[in-house]
């Protein structure tokens, strides 16, 4: 007789604090770790037991894995993707109870004695009992243990549907895992011979304000892109300021003018895109000197419905040329009231200008050397490694200066959206009304605010405007990649249905208890049962 390991809200909520205990922080040995103990805990399951091909590993770069788990019921065809990510963010914040950050039955336990330290909302809920508190315990490690309970079912009561369970590393930073499980989603697309039907993550349900406790069903997920620029200027000694130009003050025009410019603000089906901000602006100058800082470079966070790269790229152009043209008049009337000539008005260009110069003086041989220099530095992250390589090339080709170099550093998240999907009609109002019988009150968003892996599937560019992607970003096709023809492959809408939680990379983290091991594993049942499977009684 087969045995349910994690059917009732008990062992769910065990299951859930075993997952949560495996440290798995971003770029760590326990993240590296995370999906082998995975599957060992998966091996556990009679199936995988039966059929162990079905229950493999795939390499996501820098010693971690990507794990599918592949239920497969022999009649069937359709399959349901079932995606979920195992990472986490740091824990600093949480102090003298970082040892506990992990650890969620402890961790609630002893926060009634520094209640008095958290926030008036976080101190109510923890006085309710009705929440969880714990790195991961929202975000998102109750999905992942939702989806185990889903496969589990379906294994044992041999559901006429596939399930491919598929978790992930690097959500949290870049994305590796899951630019990596799209390579693998397509090979096991065409050894089963699987069509798949839907993308379903189980991200939380995220507030769309500091005081909304809404829960919400999501039929798509936003999208990001990070413009950057290089700023060259001219260097010269601080006691002769007017030789030289700082790139802090190029870099200061374009700042001001990325900063909640509404021309990067997208709106449909009743939302709206984020403004830009700046993620990042900082000189390359890396020790003091009376040297002016002639080289600087900033990071803009921009935020996606419809556009492309090669849209926002457009804009981003037009938005720089913009700031230029007004750094470069207020530059010649700094000059005509110093009388002085000055050392020439700032140019725009875009990177791909920037690499043809380069390699038509200094040779593709050389350019390569440059580059490869850069990348060998494994302690620079990719976006360090971008504009270090815009940097060096700068330095090489000097009189272009003084300029602004556009470029895109990852990551880069398309958006995607499937509202308009009959299929998807029919699953959210199917979800909202099993929510009614929770007395929930369930709301469509139509893009997921928290940025996912959903990003990389059910992918449409007819215009192909990602090759501007590939052009700009210097470490495209070494450090970073993006599979858009094996994404664009993957043809089916998604969604995303996850537990209630609050303060996701906060230090009050917490997951709502009734929401998380009571009412979410019926919606997710009865979703895929009545979708696909037929039946009308779910427990």
């Amino acid at each position: 007789m087969n045995q349910y390991k994690w059917n009732t809200s008990e062992t769910l909520r065990e299951l859930l604090c075993e997952l949560v205990s495996w440290d798995s922080q971003t770029l760590t040995d326990g993240e590296r770790t995370f999906s082998s103990k995975l599957k060992m805990k998966l091996e556990q399951l009679r199936y995988f037991q039966e059929h162990p091909q079905q229950l493999t590993l795939h390499d996501a770069g820098l010693g971690r894995s990507t794990l599918t788990a592949l239920y497969r019921h022999p009649d069937a065809v359709e399959t349901v993707v079932l995606i979920s990510h195992f990472d986490t963010v740091q824990t600093e914040e949480y102090g003298v109870l970082e040892p506990l950050a992990y650890h969620p039955e402890e961790l609630t336990k002893k926060l009634h004695e520094f209640k008095h330290e958290l926030p008036l909302a976080a101190r109510v809920d923890l006085e309710s009992g009705d929440y969880l508190f714990g790195r991961g315990t929202m975000d998102m490690k109750m999905g992942l243990a939702l989806h185990m309970q889903l496969i589990e079912k379906a294994s044992i009561e041999q559901w006429p549907i596939n399930l491919l369970l598929t978790a992930v590393p690097d959500e949290e930073v870049n994305s590796a895992g899951m630019r990596a499980a799209v390579k693998a989603l397509v090979r096991l697309r065409d050894e089963y011979r699987l069509t798949y039907k839907l993308f379903l993550n189980s991200e939380p349900s995220f507030s769309q304000g500091p005081t909304d406790t809404k829960e919400y069903i999501y039929s798509g997920t936003i999208g990001k892109i990070m413009p950057a620029a290089l700023f060259y200027g001219k260097e010269t000694h601080v006691g002769e300021p007017l030789k030289g130009m700082t790139a802090n003050y190029i870099a200061s025009f374009l700042t001001q003018r990325m900063e909640w410019n509404e021309k990067f603000r997208e709106t449909d089906l009743g939302e709206s895109t984020p403004l830009p901000v700046s993620l990042q602006q900082k000189d390359l100058k890396f020790q003091y000197s009376t040297q002016t800082p002639y080289r600087a470079a900033a990071l803009y966070n921009v935020f996606l419905f419809k556009r492309t790269a090669a849209d926002v790229m457009d804009v981003f152009e037009e938005v720089a040329r913009e700031a230029m043209t007004a750094c470069n008049e207020s530059y010649q009337a700094i000059c005509e009231r110093e009388q002085v000539k000055g050392i020439g008005e700032v140019r725009v260009l875009r990177y791909e200008q920037l690499l043809a110069h380069a390699e038509d003086k200094l040779g593709a041989a050389e350019v390569d050397r440059l580059r490869a220099q850069v990348l060998a530095h494994d302690e620079w992250d990719d976006r360090e490694k971008s504009l270090r390589i815009v940097d060096d090339l700068m330095i090489q080709c000097q009189e272009l200066a003084p300029a602004a170099v556009l470029l895109y550093a990852p990551p880069y998240y398309p958006a995607v959206n499937s509202s308009h999907d009959p299929f998807i009609q029919e699953a959210v109002r199917l979800v909202q009304e099993t929510a009614r019988s929770f007395d929930i009150s369930l709301e469509q968003i139509h893009y997921f605010n928290g940025i996912c892996d959903l990003s990389y599937v059910n992918y449409d560019d007819s215009a192909n405007g990602w090759t501007s992607f590939e052009r700009n970003t210097p470490v495209w096709g070494e450090t970073y990649s993006i599979p858009f023809e094996e994404m664009g492959e993957l043809k089916a809408p998604v969604l995303n249905v996850g537990p209630f939680g609050k303060d996701a990379h906060q230090k009050t983290e917490r997951l709502h208890v009734e929401s998380a091991f009571k009412e979410m594993p019926v919606l997710l049942e009865t979703l895929i049962q009545k979708l696909f499977c037929k039946k009308i009684d779910v427990a």
